[in-house]
């Protein structure tokens, strides 16, 4: 009886331990991987720019530039990382001085300037993870970035957020749920 016993024991802890490592796996705050991107901006008869194609890609950060010419036609230019980066440097430091128009409020034209929309959808891959999330816990910021990416990617990516909810878990925590599964984990 004294070697079940030890047994039942035995399996009681074990069974306790992988309760409390998938309690602790589930209260892990999310990883955000920075995705680099390939992006398409396009000139506005008003001046400014939108991002009209975004997709995720293995290699650096690029992107084409279309402007029109002073006949009209439509002229595309490449973009590399280092430049994108650099404007991306020079317009997050008027964010500091609260001179950028990514954290004006108030402004409803469509676009902003080329070095703000380039800041707006890809911060975080350009200056880092940390930057990117700060900005974006910026009203004005967030909603600016937002009216510059008119790409199916942005929409597609906001429809799976907006399809994600928060609700109480069975350990007080709370957990993203999404439409697509119904895993829960405690936090």
């Amino acid at each position: 009886m004294k070697h079940i016993s030890s047994i039942a024991g035995g399996v009681a802890l074990g069974s306790a331990g992988v309760v409390m490592m998938s309690v602790l796996s589930g209260c892990e705050a999310p990883q955000q991987e920075i995705q680099n991107r390939y992006l398409v901006i396009e000139q506005q008869t008003n001046g400014k720019y939108i991002v009209v194609e975004e997709m995720p890609t293995e290699g650096p950060n690029r992107a084409i530039i279309r402007e029109k010419d002073a006949d009209g036609k439509t002229i595309e230019r490449f973009m590399n990382e280092a430049e994108m980066k650099a404007l991306a440097e020079q317009e997050y430091q008027k964010v500091q001085n609260g001179t950028s128009e990514t954290v004006a409020s108030g402004n409803s034209s469509p676009g902003m300037g080329l070095a703000g929309t380039i800041l707006a959808v890809a911060a975080g891959s350009l200056l880092g993870n940390m930057i990117g999330n700060a900005l974006m816990n910026n009203k004005n910021f967030a909603k600016r970035s937002s009216s510059v990416n008119k790409s199916a990617y942005s929409r597609s990516a906001a429809g799976k957020a907006s399809r994600t909810s928060t609700r109480k878990s069975f350990f007080g925590g709370t957990s993203a749920r999404s439409s697509y599964g119904s895993r829960t984990f405690g936090g």
